[in-house]
């Protein structure tokens, strides 16, 4: 199995990007790719050669997300640590304004939203790939990703949210 060792790792920069994106926390982000990895290397028999090894790693991923997201509902809350993003020094103020406020609103989408987009946009998953990794028909990608871009482009300008229909008798 020694021979995997080196295409697996070379996926943990994304794992680790993409944990924390979901997370929102160094430590956290660790323990996810940490809890990945494990269970990706103890379910390797069940990847299937040939099929995309990256595409698997984040299923995995989010399968162990998921799993802790439940186990933690189940739990009493704790705090959270408000601990910033890693992000290199910008030249231009208004550069860590705007990573800072997109930052803030990728939290403020709702999880399944955030799931895709992150899937697709920051780790360049296709569609079919983000389907499979989060165990869901090709259109609700689609949908989930339409609505996260309306979403996020509404909070970045300050518009209000899009209003709900609403019944009128």
């Amino acid at each position: 199995m020694s021979d995997y060792e080196p295409r697996i790792e070379q996926h943990i920069p994304r794992l680790r990007r993409y944990a924390r994106a979901l997370t929102g926390e160094r430590a956290a982000a660790d323990d996810l790719v940490q809890d990945t990895l494990e269970r990706a290397w103890t379910k390797l028999r069940l990847w299937r050669p040939g099929s995309d090894l990256r595409a698997w790693l984040f299923t995995v991923m989010h399968n162990v997300y998921v799993n802790q997201v439940r186990a933690r509902a189940s739990q009493p809350p704790r705090a959270h640590d408000d601990e910033a993003l890693n992000i290199p020094d910008r030249a231009r103020q208004t550069d860590m304004l705007e990573v800072r406020d997109l930052d803030i609103v990728l939290s403020a989408l709702p999880e399944e939203q955030r799931e895709v987009l992150l899937l697709v946009a920051l780790e360049q998953l296709t569609y079919e790939e983000t389907a499979r990794a989060l165990g869901i028909p090709i259109g609700t990608v689609m949908s989930r990703l339409s609505r996260a871009r309306e979403r996020l482009r509404r909070l970045m300008v300050g518009m209000p949210e899009a209003a709900g229909l609403r019944v009128i008798k």
